[in-house]
Protein backbone atom coordinates (compact mmCIF):
# COMPACT_ATOMS: atom_id res chain seq x y z
CA UNK A 1 0.00 0.00 0.00
CA UNK A 2 1.24 3.46 -0.66
CA UNK A 3 2.31 5.48 2.36
CA UNK A 4 -0.08 7.62 3.47
CA UNK A 5 1.26 11.58 3.93
CA UNK A 6 0.86 13.37 6.84
CA UNK A 7 -1.72 15.96 6.28
CA UNK A 8 -0.91 19.12 8.36
CA UNK A 9 -3.32 20.93 10.27
CA UNK A 10 -3.58 24.68 10.29
CA UNK A 11 -4.43 26.43 13.69
CA UNK A 12 -7.74 27.78 12.62
CA UNK A 13 -10.24 26.43 10.05
CA UNK A 14 -10.11 29.96 8.02
CA UNK A 15 -7.51 33.03 8.38
CA UNK A 16 -8.75 36.66 8.28
CA UNK A 17 -8.06 40.04 8.09
CA UNK A 18 -7.98 41.79 11.91
CA UNK A 19 -10.68 44.47 11.28
CA UNK A 20 -12.56 43.76 8.19
CA UNK A 21 -12.68 40.41 8.55
CA UNK A 22 -11.29 39.69 4.89
CA UNK A 23 -10.38 35.86 4.50
CA UNK A 24 -7.12 34.98 3.57
CA UNK A 25 -5.95 32.24 1.27
CA UNK A 26 -3.13 30.09 2.57
CA UNK A 27 -1.79 31.03 -0.73
CA UNK A 28 -1.57 32.97 -3.78
CA UNK A 29 -0.53 32.18 -7.74
CA UNK A 30 -0.84 33.91 -11.04
CA UNK A 31 -4.32 32.42 -10.98
CA UNK A 32 -5.55 35.20 -8.61
CA UNK A 33 -4.76 37.65 -10.80
CA UNK A 34 -7.21 36.35 -13.82
CA UNK A 35 -9.44 38.93 -15.17
CA UNK A 36 -6.68 41.81 -13.98
CA UNK A 37 -5.70 43.68 -16.95
CA UNK A 38 -2.43 45.35 -17.38
CA UNK A 39 -4.08 48.68 -18.83
CA UNK A 40 -5.91 49.46 -15.34
CA UNK A 41 -3.08 49.14 -13.75
CA UNK A 42 -0.47 51.32 -16.17
CA UNK A 43 2.29 52.95 -15.12
CA UNK A 44 2.66 56.16 -12.52
CA UNK A 45 1.08 59.59 -13.77
CA UNK A 46 -0.87 57.86 -16.99
CA UNK A 47 -4.30 56.86 -16.83
CA UNK A 48 -5.73 55.76 -15.22
CA UNK A 49 -3.47 56.43 -12.58
CA UNK A 50 -3.45 53.05 -10.00
CA UNK A 51 -0.13 53.33 -9.30
CA UNK A 52 0.01 57.07 -8.74
CA UNK A 53 -0.90 60.64 -10.41
CA UNK A 54 2.66 61.73 -10.99
CA UNK A 55 5.33 59.53 -13.22
CA UNK A 56 8.01 60.52 -10.93
CA UNK A 57 6.14 59.65 -7.39
CA UNK A 58 7.62 60.89 -4.86
CA UNK A 59 11.59 61.37 -6.25
CA UNK A 60 9.60 65.02 -7.42
CA UNK A 61 7.69 65.97 -4.53
CA UNK A 62 7.15 63.99 -0.97
CA UNK A 63 3.83 64.00 0.71
CA UNK A 64 2.93 66.94 2.71
CA UNK A 65 2.77 66.02 6.75
CA UNK A 66 -0.17 67.92 8.74
CA UNK A 67 -0.59 67.70 12.23
CA UNK A 68 -4.21 68.09 13.24
CA UNK A 69 -4.09 70.89 15.91
CA UNK A 70 -6.50 73.30 17.38
CA UNK A 71 -8.06 73.69 21.20
CA UNK A 72 -8.59 76.17 23.33
CA UNK A 73 -8.22 79.91 22.91
CA UNK A 74 -6.76 80.87 19.67
CA UNK A 75 -4.00 82.35 21.13
CA UNK A 76 -3.40 78.96 22.40
CA UNK A 77 -3.43 77.43 18.97
CA UNK A 78 -1.63 80.18 17.58
CA UNK A 79 1.45 79.43 20.01
CA UNK A 80 1.32 76.12 18.71
CA UNK A 81 1.31 76.64 15.27
CA UNK A 82 4.15 79.03 15.57
CA UNK A 83 5.85 76.20 17.68
CA UNK A 84 5.09 73.95 14.52
CA UNK A 85 6.02 76.87 12.12
CA UNK A 86 9.50 77.46 13.41
CA UNK A 87 10.51 73.12 13.25
CA UNK A 88 9.58 74.04 9.71
CA UNK A 89 6.14 72.33 9.20
CA UNK A 90 4.56 74.59 6.23
CA UNK A 91 1.28 72.15 6.26
CA UNK A 92 -1.44 73.23 8.66
CA UNK A 93 -4.50 71.12 9.70
CA UNK A 94 -7.04 73.03 11.78
CA UNK A 95 -9.36 71.65 14.61
CA UNK A 96 -12.34 73.96 15.19
CA UNK A 97 -14.55 73.07 18.10
CA UNK A 98 -17.83 71.72 18.07
CA UNK A 99 -19.57 75.28 18.40
CA UNK A 100 -17.72 76.85 15.68
CA UNK A 101 -18.77 73.50 13.52
CA UNK A 102 -22.31 73.68 14.24
CA UNK A 103 -22.86 77.85 13.84
CA UNK A 104 -22.98 78.60 17.48
CA UNK A 105 -20.70 81.35 19.51
CA UNK A 106 -18.98 80.42 22.52
CA UNK A 107 -21.27 82.24 24.78
CA UNK A 108 -24.26 80.42 23.03
CA UNK A 109 -26.41 78.07 25.93
CA UNK A 110 -25.99 75.20 23.72
CA UNK A 111 -21.99 75.60 23.78
CA UNK A 112 -21.87 74.97 27.28
CA UNK A 113 -19.16 72.76 28.11
CA UNK A 114 -17.60 71.74 24.48
CA UNK A 115 -15.98 75.53 24.35
CA UNK A 116 -12.40 74.81 23.36
CA UNK A 117 -12.06 70.88 24.01
CA UNK A 118 -12.21 69.60 20.51
CA UNK A 119 -10.54 72.49 18.51
CA UNK A 120 -10.28 76.02 18.86
CA UNK A 121 -12.97 78.66 19.06
CA UNK A 122 -13.97 80.86 16.32
CA UNK A 123 -16.50 83.65 17.02
CA UNK A 124 -15.16 86.34 14.91
CA UNK A 125 -12.96 87.84 12.34
CA UNK A 126 -10.92 88.54 15.18
CA UNK A 127 -10.23 85.27 16.49
CA UNK A 128 -9.21 84.60 12.95
CA UNK A 129 -7.03 86.92 12.70
CA UNK A 130 -5.08 86.55 16.11
CA UNK A 131 -4.99 82.66 15.00
CA UNK A 132 -2.73 83.55 12.15
CA UNK A 133 -0.66 85.78 13.89
CA UNK A 134 2.81 85.92 12.93
CA UNK A 135 2.40 82.99 10.32
CA UNK A 136 2.39 84.41 6.84
CA UNK A 137 -0.23 82.86 4.60
CA UNK A 138 0.89 83.02 1.56
CA UNK A 139 3.84 80.85 2.61
CA UNK A 140 1.99 78.05 4.09
CA UNK A 141 -0.95 75.65 3.38
CA UNK A 142 -3.82 75.01 5.16
CA UNK A 143 -6.65 72.62 5.80
CA UNK A 144 -9.55 73.06 7.84
CA UNK A 145 -11.66 70.53 9.10
CA UNK A 146 -14.83 72.31 8.75
CA UNK A 147 -18.12 71.36 7.13
CA UNK A 148 -21.76 72.91 7.61
CA UNK A 149 -20.26 76.81 8.32
CA UNK A 150 -17.28 75.63 6.00
CA UNK A 151 -18.44 79.06 3.72
CA UNK A 152 -18.23 81.46 6.74
CA UNK A 153 -15.15 79.98 7.97
CA UNK A 154 -13.42 80.35 5.11
CA UNK A 155 -14.50 84.21 3.92
CA UNK A 156 -12.72 84.83 7.55
CA UNK A 157 -9.76 82.93 6.28
CA UNK A 158 -9.69 84.73 3.27
CA UNK A 159 -10.27 88.36 5.15
CA UNK A 160 -7.63 88.07 7.44
CA UNK A 161 -5.37 86.89 4.72
CA UNK A 162 -5.81 89.97 2.63
CA UNK A 163 -5.18 91.65 6.05
CA UNK A 164 -1.95 90.72 5.51
CA UNK A 165 -1.52 91.60 1.98
CA UNK A 166 -2.77 88.25 0.77
CA UNK A 167 -4.99 87.91 -2.24
CA UNK A 168 -7.51 84.94 -2.58
CA UNK A 169 -5.63 84.08 -5.49
CA UNK A 170 -2.48 83.18 -3.83
CA UNK A 171 -4.06 80.74 -1.01
CA UNK A 172 -3.10 77.38 -0.85
CA UNK A 173 -5.08 74.75 1.11
CA UNK A 174 -8.48 72.89 1.35
CA UNK A 175 -11.57 73.11 3.14
CA UNK A 176 -13.69 69.70 4.08
CA UNK A 177 -17.34 71.46 2.77
CA UNK A 178 -18.31 67.62 2.74
CA UNK A 179 -21.55 68.04 3.90
CA UNK A 180 -22.87 64.29 2.93
CA UNK A 181 -21.10 62.13 5.50
CA UNK A 182 -22.11 64.11 8.39
CA UNK A 183 -25.36 62.99 7.66
CA UNK A 184 -23.99 59.59 7.63
CA UNK A 185 -21.05 59.89 10.30
CA UNK A 186 -20.52 62.70 12.01
CA UNK A 187 -23.88 64.72 12.45
CA UNK A 188 -22.50 68.15 12.72
CA UNK A 189 -25.43 69.18 9.81
CA UNK A 190 -27.29 72.57 10.46
CA UNK A 191 -29.40 72.39 7.43
CA UNK A 192 -31.21 69.03 5.30
CA UNK A 193 -29.52 67.70 2.24
CA UNK A 194 -30.46 70.51 -0.58
CA UNK A 195 -29.78 73.42 0.86
CA UNK A 196 -26.88 72.24 2.36
CA UNK A 197 -25.78 70.94 -1.06
CA UNK A 198 -26.27 74.44 -2.59
CA UNK A 199 -23.51 76.27 0.05
CA UNK A 200 -21.33 73.11 -1.14
CA UNK A 201 -21.46 73.62 -4.55
CA UNK A 202 -21.69 77.64 -4.39
CA UNK A 203 -18.49 77.72 -2.07
CA UNK A 204 -16.65 74.83 -4.92
CA UNK A 205 -18.01 77.62 -8.11
CA UNK A 206 -16.33 80.68 -6.11
CA UNK A 207 -13.25 78.64 -5.70
CA UNK A 208 -13.08 77.52 -9.46
CA UNK A 209 -13.67 80.99 -10.54
CA UNK A 210 -11.05 82.73 -7.69
CA UNK A 211 -9.24 80.51 -5.68
CA UNK A 212 -7.23 78.31 -8.34
CA UNK A 213 -4.68 77.22 -5.49
CA UNK A 214 -7.53 75.84 -3.20
CA UNK A 215 -9.02 72.61 -2.99
CA UNK A 216 -12.83 73.40 -2.97
CA UNK A 217 -13.94 70.25 -0.94
CA UNK A 218 -12.29 67.30 0.99
CA UNK A 219 -14.44 64.40 0.11
CA UNK A 220 -14.01 62.32 3.33
CA UNK A 221 -14.13 58.20 3.95
CA UNK A 222 -12.23 58.46 7.09
CA UNK A 223 -15.26 59.76 9.22
CA UNK A 224 -17.45 56.45 8.07
CA UNK A 225 -14.45 54.14 8.45
CA UNK A 226 -14.31 55.47 11.89
CA UNK A 227 -17.80 54.85 12.88
CA UNK A 228 -17.52 51.18 11.67
CA UNK A 229 -17.29 51.03 7.47
CA UNK A 230 -15.04 48.41 5.67
CA UNK A 231 -12.33 49.44 3.60
CA UNK A 232 -14.37 48.54 0.87
CA UNK A 233 -17.43 50.32 2.14
CA UNK A 234 -15.40 53.67 2.77
CA UNK A 235 -14.42 53.30 -0.80
CA UNK A 236 -17.84 52.55 -2.11
CA UNK A 237 -19.76 55.60 -0.10
CA UNK A 238 -16.94 58.12 -0.05
CA UNK A 239 -17.20 57.38 -4.23
CA UNK A 240 -20.64 57.79 -4.35
CA UNK A 241 -20.76 61.06 -3.03
CA UNK A 242 -17.87 61.96 -5.04
CA UNK A 243 -20.34 61.42 -7.66
CA UNK A 244 -23.19 63.24 -5.88
CA UNK A 245 -21.21 66.42 -5.67
CA UNK A 246 -19.82 66.25 -9.21
CA UNK A 247 -23.70 65.87 -10.67
CA UNK A 248 -24.27 68.59 -8.49
CA UNK A 249 -21.94 70.95 -9.67
CA UNK A 250 -22.96 69.73 -13.16
CA UNK A 251 -26.50 70.60 -13.09
CA UNK A 252 -25.17 73.98 -11.31
CA UNK A 253 -24.28 74.96 -15.14
CA UNK A 254 -20.50 74.19 -14.24
CA UNK A 255 -18.63 72.82 -16.93
CA UNK A 256 -16.66 69.31 -15.45
CA UNK A 257 -13.20 70.83 -15.66
CA UNK A 258 -13.69 73.82 -14.77
CA UNK A 259 -13.73 72.77 -10.89
CA UNK A 260 -13.11 68.89 -10.43
CA UNK A 261 -9.41 69.44 -10.68
CA UNK A 262 -9.54 71.42 -7.29
CA UNK A 263 -11.53 68.41 -5.69
CA UNK A 264 -9.72 66.08 -3.24
CA UNK A 265 -10.43 63.39 -0.64
CA UNK A 266 -9.81 62.06 2.46
CA UNK A 267 -9.43 58.54 3.53
CA UNK A 268 -8.07 56.25 6.51
CA UNK A 269 -5.27 54.46 6.90
CA UNK A 270 -5.98 51.20 9.41
CA UNK A 271 -3.44 48.58 10.10
CA UNK A 272 -4.17 45.79 7.43
CA UNK A 273 -1.12 47.31 5.08
CA UNK A 274 -1.74 45.25 1.91
CA UNK A 275 -5.47 45.88 1.94
CA UNK A 276 -4.99 49.57 2.52
CA UNK A 277 -2.50 49.68 -0.27
CA UNK A 278 -4.25 48.34 -2.49
CA UNK A 279 -7.67 50.13 -1.27
CA UNK A 280 -6.09 53.11 -2.38
CA UNK A 281 -4.84 52.20 -5.88
CA UNK A 282 -8.02 50.83 -6.82
CA UNK A 283 -9.45 54.46 -5.66
CA UNK A 284 -7.23 55.99 -7.78
CA UNK A 285 -8.17 53.91 -10.82
CA UNK A 286 -11.94 53.50 -10.32
CA UNK A 287 -12.22 57.73 -10.15
CA UNK A 288 -10.14 58.14 -12.97
CA UNK A 289 -12.88 55.92 -14.90
CA UNK A 290 -15.74 57.45 -13.49
CA UNK A 291 -14.64 60.98 -14.24
CA UNK A 292 -14.15 60.29 -17.96
CA UNK A 293 -16.46 57.92 -18.89
CA UNK A 294 -19.32 58.88 -16.94
CA UNK A 295 -18.75 62.70 -16.56
CA UNK A 296 -16.41 63.60 -19.65
CA UNK A 297 -13.65 65.25 -18.29
CA UNK A 298 -10.91 65.85 -20.39
CA UNK A 299 -8.20 67.47 -18.21
CA UNK A 300 -5.87 64.76 -17.03
CA UNK A 301 -6.28 66.28 -13.29
CA UNK A 302 -10.17 65.86 -13.09
CA UNK A 303 -9.17 62.31 -13.45
CA UNK A 304 -6.66 62.34 -11.05
CA UNK A 305 -7.61 61.50 -7.07
CA UNK A 306 -5.60 63.46 -4.84
CA UNK A 307 -6.15 62.64 -1.25
CA UNK A 308 -5.39 62.75 2.08
CA UNK A 309 -4.90 59.93 4.87
CA UNK A 310 -5.22 60.15 8.28
CA UNK A 311 -4.08 56.80 10.56
CA UNK A 312 -7.02 55.77 12.42
CA UNK A 313 -8.33 56.35 16.10
CA UNK A 314 -10.42 53.37 16.21
CA UNK A 315 -7.59 51.03 17.07
CA UNK A 316 -5.49 52.95 19.50
CA UNK A 317 -5.96 52.21 23.09
CA UNK A 318 -5.33 54.45 26.05
CA UNK A 319 -3.89 51.55 28.05
CA UNK A 320 -0.18 51.56 27.09
CA UNK A 321 -0.01 54.23 24.68
CA UNK A 322 3.33 53.61 23.47
CA UNK A 323 2.05 50.69 21.37
CA UNK A 324 0.20 53.38 19.89
CA UNK A 325 3.35 54.32 18.06
CA UNK A 326 3.79 50.96 16.05
CA UNK A 327 -0.23 51.00 14.82
CA UNK A 328 0.45 54.78 13.48
CA UNK A 329 3.97 54.11 12.25
CA UNK A 330 2.32 50.75 10.15
CA UNK A 331 -1.03 52.97 9.14
CA UNK A 332 1.88 55.54 8.30
CA UNK A 333 3.36 53.33 5.96
CA UNK A 334 0.24 52.18 4.54
CA UNK A 335 -0.76 55.89 3.70
CA UNK A 336 2.74 56.46 1.78
CA UNK A 337 2.74 52.57 -0.16
CA UNK A 338 -0.32 53.85 -1.31
CA UNK A 339 1.11 57.28 -2.70
CA UNK A 340 -0.70 59.64 -0.79
CA UNK A 341 -0.53 63.55 -1.51
CA UNK A 342 -0.70 64.22 2.03
CA UNK A 343 -0.62 62.70 5.60
CA UNK A 344 -1.73 63.38 9.41
CA UNK A 345 -0.22 60.89 12.12
CA UNK A 346 -2.48 60.48 14.85
CA UNK A 347 -0.62 60.84 17.86
CA UNK A 348 -0.25 57.99 20.73
CA UNK A 349 -2.74 60.17 23.03
CA UNK A 350 -5.71 60.71 20.75
CA UNK A 351 -8.06 59.72 23.14
CA UNK A 352 -7.61 61.43 26.16
CA UNK A 353 -5.25 64.21 25.36
CA UNK A 354 -4.13 66.93 23.27
CA UNK A 355 -0.88 66.61 21.11
CA UNK A 356 1.82 68.01 23.38
CA UNK A 357 5.10 68.75 22.19
CA UNK A 358 7.25 65.46 23.33
CA UNK A 359 4.37 64.09 20.49
CA UNK A 360 4.74 66.53 18.35
CA UNK A 361 8.18 64.47 17.66
CA UNK A 362 7.00 61.39 17.42
CA UNK A 363 5.41 60.00 13.88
Amino acid sequence: MPEKKNEITERKKEFRTTVDGIVVNRVYTLADLEGCKQEDIGVPGEYPYTRHIMPTGYRSRLWTMRQYAGFATVEETNKRYKYLYEQGQTGFSVAFHLPTQEGYDSDHPLSAGEVGKCGVAIDSLQDMERLWDGIPLAEVSTSMTINSTATILLALYIAAAEKQGVTADKLRGTVQNDILKEYIARNTYIFGPTPSMRLVTDLCSYCAQNMPLWNSISISGYHMREAGATAAQEAGFTLANGIAYVQAMIDKGMDVDSFAPQFSFFFAAYTNLLEEVAKFRALRRTWAKIMKERFGAKNPRSMMLRYHVQTDGFTLTEQQPLNNIVRVTLQALAAVLGSCQSYTPTHLTRHWLCRVRKQCKLP
